[in-house]
């Protein structure tokens, strides 16, 4: 088998690094305005509780979809291809949910959103991870998720500074239109990425059929079953904790302006988190720094959902960003890394999909079980309890990859 190509130049993988990175950061806007607007729209449309965690719940299911079915294509015509397809239809998807003026139109363009934006990460990641040397590869692939924690905080700016200031129908509209419109910029930047390396060329003659049965073959069943469980519990437990975590703030007793700034407060936690699974990553391994940042999340989601002071919210918090977004990181740079390049975009893209699924749920949990008399408290234990199941997942059936080359 052939070794990955060398690195690029360091201007060229900067390039790389912030062309890619920049689409992803305002994915990161998208989701984090959808969190903040949920409040928003509870005010406005009066919705119920089931119908804010339906809307988040259908942004899961178009990523489920967009991440398999893009994850696919892009083994099949290439990753650069499918980069710019997926970010130019998150892009008019988002600014068009501007105009939404009912809640079906937003279900539907919320679907939409969820596909491009499910298909781009795992592509993004697969695509960057194969232009990267193996020394630095995992560094490089948690920088670039480190820009999802620029979106948020952007997101978060936005909500603070521009929805409260607009009359009570506009200023969700105005946060969506801002959160859309860079993008298109971000679009015309990765026309100037490169095209694909040549350890990882299009598969054309291999069937999505072959593909989909070669990730369950002896060689690859293993890694696939560590990699769905894993990317359930992370994304299951991420979007029913942090899409509500306004909502939450508010259910605390806390003014909807006030949850903005003490959501802002505790995003800012998760560059940090980011920069030190970065540093970590390539000494300790890939292992190493899921297995301590998720258990992390784990003890950070049960603290928060318990506590019942100011500082105790902020600070868990904080912590419950700073080890999740560091997980994160890891995880966008250990999943290619399981794969060859024949079915590595659809083993991270169908990975992926199987996470969007726990996407789906994790919305729909804290209206559900609040309705059947759970307290917030034990709300986030359970989520901190599905945490330790992705581990476990990692500790018992993972391989450390660290150094490992990007076969073709």
């Amino acid at each position: 088998m052939t070794t990955a190509t060398a690195a690029p130049s360091p201007v060229s993988r900067n390039r790389l690094l912030v062309t890619s990175g920049l689409g992803w950061m305002f994915d990161a806007m998208d989701v984090g305005l959808l969190s903040f607007i949920l409040a928003a729209l509870k005010a406005d449309w009066g919705l119920s509780a089931g119908q804010m965690g339906w809307l988040g719940a259908i942004n899961s299911i178009g990523m489920a979809v967009g991440a398999i079915g893009f994850g696919m294509l892009a083994d099949r015509i290439g990753r650069k291809q499918v980069f710019i397809l997926t970010l130019l239809l998150f892009a008019i998807a988002s600014g068009l949910s501007a105009f939404a003026s009912t809640l079906a139109v937003l279900f539907v363009l919320r679907f939409f959103i969820g596909m491009g934006l499910g298909g781009e990460l795992p592509v993004a990641s697969t695509y960057v991870s194969e232009r990267v040397a193996a020394h630095e590869r995992g560094r490089v692939v948690v920088l670039l998720e480190s820009f999802w924690a620029v979106g948020w905080i952007l997101a978060a700016l936005i909500a603070y500074f521009v929805i409260p200031r607009f009359a009570q129908d506009m200023g969700w509209r105005v946060a969506l239109v801002l959160g859309a419109l860079p993008a298109f910029y971000a679009l015309y930047l990765r026309r100037q990425l490169p095209g694909d390396a040549p350890t990882a060329p299009p598969a054309a003659g291999l069937p999505w059929t072959a593909r989909l049965a070669a990730l369950w073959s002896p060689a690859h069943a293993r890694a696939t079953l560590m990699l769905w469980l894993l990317w359930f519990t992370v994304v299951f437990s991420y979007y029913g904790m942090f899409l509500w975590l306004p909502s939450v703030m508010v259910g605390k007793g806390f003014a909807l302006i006030k949850s903005f700034e003490y959501v802002l407060l505790m995003t800012l936690a998760q560059l940090p988190g980011y920069f030190t699974a970065a540093w970590l990553i390539e000494r300790a391994g890939r292992k190493f720094v899921l297995v301590v940042y998720l258990t992390g999340t784990a003890a950070s989601a049960w603290a928060f959902g318990n506590a019942d002071t100011q500082g105790a919210l902020l600070l868990y918090g904080a912590l419950l960003s700073f080890f999740n977004l560091g997980a994160w990181g890891a995880l966008y740079a250990y999943s290619p890394e399981n794969y060859p390049a024949p079915i590595r975009a659809s083993g991270v893209g169908t990975a992926a999909g199987i996470g969007r699924l726990g996407g789906i749920l994790g919305p729909l949990t804290i209206p559900f079980l609040g309705a059947q008399g759970w307290g917030t408290g034990a709300i986030f234990g359970l989520f901190a309890a599905t945490l330790l199941v992705g581990v476990l997942a990692v500790a018992v059936l993972g391989r450390e990859t660290r150094g490992a080359q990007v076969h073709a």
